[in-house]
This record gives C-alpha cells, structure tokens and sequence, in this order.
C-alpha cells in the first residue's frame, strides 16, 4: 500500500520541475480534455498556467473554472500528485516575466530565452488555479 505524501513532500514534490497532465472537464459530451502542460508551482501558493488563449484547454478552463493536474515520477520510486483546483484569477496577456520563468525553467537559461523569444507576437493568457484537494502517494516502501 503506498504512502501519503505530507504537506510539505506534496508541496516540494509539485514545485519541482515535471511536466504536468492538465485534465479540465468538457460540455461537449466528450471525455475530460487531458493536456501535457509547464506550470510554474510555488509551496504554499497557486498553480500558473499559460496558453494561447484560443486554444481549446484556454476556452474549456475558463468555462469549466476548474481543472485537475497531475505530476508524477516516472522512474521507481515511483510517486506523484494530483491537485484539484479552482480558477481564481486569468490575465490576459501573460506577463512577460512568467513566460520566461516557465520557459527557463523547462529549457535552461539559453534556451528558455531562445523560446520565450521565438514567441513574439504569439498571443498567450495566463491562468491561476488554487489547489483546493490533493491526492498523493510514494510507492517507495513497494519496492
């Protein structure tokens, strides 16, 4: 039987880098939308997200209010999170500031500049979602 993560293992574990499935209910009669996505996380604080704001996964957050994000370790141990959440705040545009971030954080100094860069002119809508329920576990002891 795994472990629960505690709060700040939870919390650590969701501010490390990982790339996230992004998973937002629909209206449409289809499955939930479940999109790999970065995100910026910091313990104790709100989830940030962005994306072009014509995108599907943009329409179906706003509308929804809410999504769920899922990170995990794919390598033994294995362990992951998984934390509902509420919108609490959009802007639009993304500040230029969170787009590097994010960028340098998944793809280093040079190259996250590079791509921030390569993104002029691309319209792009930040999303702030406050985790509300987390669901954890550490498989270490399994092994």
């Amino acid at each position: 039987m795994p472990r629960q993560l505690t709060e700040s293992e939870r919390q650590e574990f969701l501010a490390a880098k990982h790339v996230a499935v992004l998973s937002v209910a629909t209206t449409d009669g289809r499955p939930p939308a479940s999109i790999p996505i970065w995100y910026q996380y910091t313990p104790g604080g709100d989830i940030q997200i962005s994306t072009g704001p014509s995108t599907r996964k943009a329409r179906l957050i706003a509308e929804a209010g809410a999504a769920t994000l899922v990170v995990q370790d794919e390598d033994p141990p294995y362990r992951y999170v998984v934390v509902e959440g509420t919108l609490v705040d959009t802007t639009d545009p993304t500040p230029p500031e969170v787009l590097e971030k994010t960028a340098v954080r998944y793809l280093g100094e040079e190259g996250g500049r590079q791509f921030v860069q390569s993104m002029a002119g691309h319209a792009n809508v930040l999303f702030t979602i406050r985790p509300d329920r987390w669901l954890t576990a550490d498989f270490s002891d399994e092994l």
